[in-house]
This record gives structure tokens, sequence and C-alpha cells, in this order.
């Protein structure tokens, strides 16, 4: 084994995911499995060399080394993270900055982040600075359980070595094909599905050397590599069947490093680059906070020049905490009885740093700027009363249920159709049903919308459920012969890879929705989309100079034939469209309208039916 290899490709995968959080690498998530692969490898070979020559495995000298390596630098990143961020960001996200830290210093946070429902390939407006901690979960679970599973199958010979290792690594990649599709969320964080990664690094200690002998070898390792961070992206089902390009690549490149072209070994072998995989470790725990939490204070992406700026602040983060923390930490000399106390020591002062942080937590926010507003964050982040009873459908269901509002014995009947656009104007309808003595049904889908376009599978979201709740809500729809379908969506999705014309793509979803209503009601109403935030409003709000704000774009109308078009722009624009529309915050975040706006909008939305003959 070459060790200077080797740190060539640490540095690598760290620099990898960091540009992948930098927007710079669309696949860069693979620089975590790149690090599993050289863990497996580097682990299972460390246990098995002290088994070999003493015939037995220290596991507390085991645990005692893992716990000096991992856990004081991560710790320290912990908590100054968490300082800053508490100084740096609105007191609205310490409720859950306190609950991530306190995760964070656990070591189950994978769970509890998939528990939570936090996609790491597609993060919010205000992600959590410490979601990244979730990879060095599956690791600390995966030392804790594989030195046992090897000492076991040790016991019985190099075949049950081989075969028992083999087994796991199969089960694991199984299992990970499985949940990608089933729960992706879970497959994405579980060590269950990712014990393959690791798995495959092992298995490297038993294939021969002589194998791995064509000289094409590790420039396929490297084209994969590359191939992998260029084309996956956010939409890319991981880890599942996917994830083997980049773990075969990983294997590839560790079990040829032999036969490297001298350009390999230029590359990794130099100083800077055995610098960088010096300081990886450090490096992935300083990159995200460094990247997120900027980006969360000034309440909007970063721009190019700003990344790189805190790339930069990374590395020199990273250099420090090696030079000051980790290197010597690894290297002093503690008494085992006094490294397990001081570790649990800190695991628990950071328990409680979490709940201390939570309770400082206020939705008060006072705007800054030429017009001061106070505002409660939690009342203009609340969702419409469709989210809370169940009738806001989610992913991987297909079909709505009885969600009836308004006067349910009325015989008039009206329906909103759509996704979250169109349940966000749920609050104005039921209001309006209910004075009007309506029925009202609402059809409601996340990330569905009824223009009937083709998305592309990203996370959760599985474009055949998408499908099949439409085609299940179009004969409902067809069934009640409603006075007035009113419709809405977002439009501002993704199409996929192999949409030519974006337009084109969502006038067709257009048509067919239209020729899918057609007879279904004499009013077939299209609400065009809102005005499209550019920043999510309230954390801006509670971040800067209000003005600063108002940097809403105003949605093109582009409506095909076949409906009646109501258009909202102008209540929430003039010459711009302002956070705060007549005192009101008018977005909840960085896509829906609050529901006190909705509300607000209400005359605007009645009157505008009652030009389309709605109402008498």
């Amino acid at each position: 084994m070459r060790v200077l290899q080797i740190q060539g490709l640490r540095a690598l995968a760290a620099i990898i995911v960091t540009f992948f959080h930098a927007r710079l690498v669309p696949g860069g998530f693979i620089g975590v499995d790149i690090f599993y692969v050289i863990s497996g490898y580097l682990i299972t070979g460390l246990i098995l060399r002290e088994i070999d020559s003493t015939g037995r495995l220290n596991l507390p000298a085991f645990y005692q080394r893992r716990i000096k390596r991992l856990l004081p630098t991560s710790l320290f990143v912990l908590f100054a993270t968490a300082l800053v961020a508490w100084f740096l960001l609105p007191a609205i996200t310490r409720d859950s900055l306190g609950r991530d830290l306190f995760a964070a210093a656990t070591y189950i946070s994978n769970y509890l982040f998939a528990w939570w429902q936090n996609d790491y390939q597609n993060l919010n407006a205000t992600p959590s600075p410490f979601i990244h901690y979730w990879s060095l979960a599956v690791e600390e679970q995966f030392y804790l359980l594989w030195p046992v599973l090897m000492i076991f199958l040790a016991r019985r010979g190099r075949r049950a070595l081989v075969g028992g290792i083999s087994f796991v690594t199969a089960l694991s990649l199984a299992l990970s094909i499985y949940q990608t599709q089933s729960a992706p969320i879970l497959a994405f964080y579980s060590l269950p599905t990712r014990a393959w990664e690791l798995g495959i690094g092992a298995l490297l200690l038993f294939i021969p050397v002589n194998i791995f002998k064509h000289r094409l070898l590790p420039w396929l390792g490297l084209a994969a590599l590359l191939v992998a961070s260029f084309r996956f992206n956010d939409n890319t089902a991981f880890p599942g069947l996917n994830a083997l390009l980049p773990v075969i690549a990983t294997a590839l490149l560790i079990a040829t490093i032999s036969i490297w072209p001298p350009i390999f070994n230029d590359l990794s072998n130099n100083r800077f680059s055995q610098w960088l995989g010096k300081i990886s470790y450090p490096l992935y725990l300083w990159h995200w906070p460094a990247l997120v939490i900027p980006s969360s204070a000034l309440g909007r992406p970063l721009h190019l020049f700003e990344r790189f700026a805190c790339i930069a602040l990374t590395i020199i983060l990273a250099h420090l905490t090696n030079k000051f923390i980790e290197e010597p930490m690894r290297h002093i000399n503690i008494e085992p009885r006094k490294l397990y106390v001081g570790a649990l020591s800190t695991t628990v002062a950071s328990l409680i740093a979490g709940v201390l942080i939570a309770t400082t937590s206020s939705s008060l926010i006072s705007t800054k700027g030429a017009h001061s507003y106070t505002f409660d964050l939690k009342e203009v982040m609340a969702e419409p009363a469709v989210y809370g009873d169940d009738c806001h459908v989610n992913y991987g269901e297909t079909k709505s249920g009885y969600c009836t509002y308004g006067d349910k014995r009325s015989s008039t009947t009206i329906v909103l159709y759509g996704d979250s656009h169109a349940a966000q104007w749920f609050p104005t309808l039921e209001r309006l049903a209910a004075r009007k003595g309506l029925k009202l049904i609402s059809l409601t889908k996340s990330a569905c919308p009824a223009v009937d376009a083709p998305k592309p599978d990203k996370g959760a979201f599985k474009n055949v459920h998408c499908e099949k709740w439409r085609e299940n809500s179009i004969a409902r729809i067809q069934s009640i012969h409603p006075l007035a379908v009113i419709t809405t969506s977002f439009e501002y999705f993704t199409p996929g890879d192999k949409v030519v014309d974006r337009d084109a793509w969502w006038s067709d979803g257009q048509r067919k929705l239209a020729g899918d209503l057609k007879g279904s009601s004499n009013h077939l109403i299209y609400l065009s989309d809102t005005p499209h935030p550019l920043r999510d409003i309230p954390s801006c709000l509670a971040s800067l100079d209000s003005t600063r704000c108002d940097s809403t774009e105003k949605t093109r109308v582009s409506i095909v034939k076949g409906f009646e078009v109501i258009d909202p722009t102008p209540w929430l624009c003039s010459s711009y469209c302002p956070a705060i529309v007549d005192s009101i915050v008018a977005y909840r975040d960085a896509s829906h309208i609050s529901v006190s706006m909705a509300l607000h909008l209400l005359p605007a939305l009645e009157n505008a039916l009652r030009l389309n003959g709605l109402f008498a």
C-alpha cells in the first residue's frame, strides 16, 4: 500500500465534495463515496494486519484510536459552527439550529436527519449547517460494528472472511438499490445502504494484485470519476445502482496504484496534493458551514466570487485545525479512562448546547431599512390548512382524500386543482366558498403540477406517482361536473435533459390539461403563476435591509387556449414586486404567497371570478 497515492485520493474526494456544495461540480457528492471506499480499504487492512501479527484485535485500543482521530476535530468544528451561526443567523433559526446541533453530536445523526426529511441533494433555502455530519455518523457506526464482524470471521479462516464480507456487501448493495427507489432519503443516509461501499474497499485486500495489471485500468477509473462528477446531478437516483460507478472507479484506482501512469503519481504525490489529503478531514467538516452560513445570513445564494472566497476560507480553517487540533490530538498520550470520560463529557456538552441554543429562538422579526416593520415569522411561514389535515398529497401518494370544504351540503361545487402553487390559494377559496355557499373540493399534490408536463424523478419525487395522481384527480373532476375548476401550477420546474424546447414542453402540458378537463365544467379557470421570489423572503427580511428583498420577478403569462385566464401579478406588483405588500409579508418562503396574503387578495380574486361569469 502506498500511502501517498491514497492521500492524493483523499484530496480529490474533499475537493470534489467542496466544489459540489459550491455549485461548481454537479455530481460532486460522489466525493463521500470515494471516502467510504478508502475507509473500508484502510480500516479493514489495519484490523486484519493486527489480527495476523498478534492473533487478536485489541478492540479498546482500536476504538481509542478512532476517538482521538475523529472526535476532537469534529466537536471543535461543531462548537465553532454553532457559535458563529448563533451570532449571524436570525433568531428564528435557532430552534432548528439547536435541534441539528443536538443531532450532529450524537452517533445516529444520519437517521435523525433522514427522519426530519433533509434532502442532502436538494437542500432548501436555509439548510442546516450541520447536515454534512450524517456521513461521519455512518463511518462511526461502521467503525463500531465492523471490527467485531472481522474478529468473528477471522477466527473461521480466510474463506469465511472473504465470504462474510462479500455477503454483507452484496446484501447492502441489494438493499441500497431497492431503497433508493422505495425510500430514497433513508437510502442516502443509512449505514445498511452505504455499507457495501466500504465493503468494496475491504474486498480489495483479497483480490490478487496481478489481476489489475492492464495499463488502461487507472485511466478507466479516473474517467469514471469524472463522468460521475459532471454527469450526475440532483436528479440522479443515489446511491443504488448509480453509486456503482464512483465506487468501482475508486476501487480500480486503489487496486492499480502500482501501475499508475507518471502523471497520476505527479498529481497525487506532489506537496500540494499531499497537504490537501492531510487536511481532508477538517476540510470536509469546514466546507459546508463556510458556504451555507454566509448564504443563509445574506438570505440569497452566493455569487461566484463569494463561493471561491468561502472555499479559500475553508482551506485556511482546515489547515489551522489540522495543525493545532487534529495532529496534536492524534499523537497525544492519554489514559483510556480519561479519553472515554473526555469523549463522553464533550458529547454531553454538545447535546446541552443544542438544547440551550434552541431555547433562545424567537419568531418576532423587525425589518431593517427605510420601512420598519415587525412580524411573527411563525405566522408568516404557516402553511394552508390542507397541509395539516392530509389533504395536500405528498410524495408517494397517488390519490387525494375526501377533502371537501366550504358549504358541504351545497349542490354547487368548485374544484381547486394543482400543485403547492394551487394549494397556496386554498385559504382564499375556502373563505370565498363559505361566503358564497359553495362546496370546495381541494385536489393538490406536492411538486405535481396540474399541467401535464413530465418531470424527471428527483429525490422522493417520482413522476409515475404524479401521473397516477393526475389520472385519479381528472376522473374525479369529470364525475363531479363542478361549476368551475380553478387550476394553477408552479411554472419554474426544470424539465428533463431530453427536453429541447422548455416553452413547448410546458405548452404541450397545458394543452393536455385542457383536453383532459374538456367537458367537465363550464368554467376552466387558469390562475397564472404568482411572481417568483429570487430569495427566501422571510429569511431575507430577518437578515437584511428590507428593500434588498424586493427582488421578486414577475411571471410571464403564457396560457394556451381553452382556459379563462386570471393574472394575479398586478395584485402583488407595480413597477416592481415588493416583499411586503400593504403591510403584509407577501411570501412564506422562496416560492409561495403567505396565508395572510392569500386572504388579503380575496376581494381581488372574487372580482376576477365575477368578471369571468362565475358569480352573479
